[in-house]
């Protein structure tokens, strides 16, 4: 899936990344809209990790949720 094909289909993957990641706000997720680096410093932002700790949650629920930004 590449960059445009995940923004159109954002809509249904916001339920599962709130499930996950529930301290991102809905505001958090529209800024997101889609975007993988938007996601991974908005993880740093509200849970205060590293850079490489939300790359690994995140490739680590991508894995999971057969889902690919």
């Amino acid at each position: 899936m590449n960059e445009d094909t995940i923004a159109g289909n954002w809509k249904q993957f916001k339920g599962k990344v709130k499930e996950q990641w529930g301290k991102l706000t809905d505001d958090d997720l529209d800024v997101i809209a889609g975007k993988r680096d938007q996601m991974v410093g908005k993880m740093q932002e509200r849970y205060g990790i590293a850079k490489d700790e939300a790359e690994k949650q995140l490739n680590d629920w991508e894995s999971r949720a057969n889902y690919r930004w």
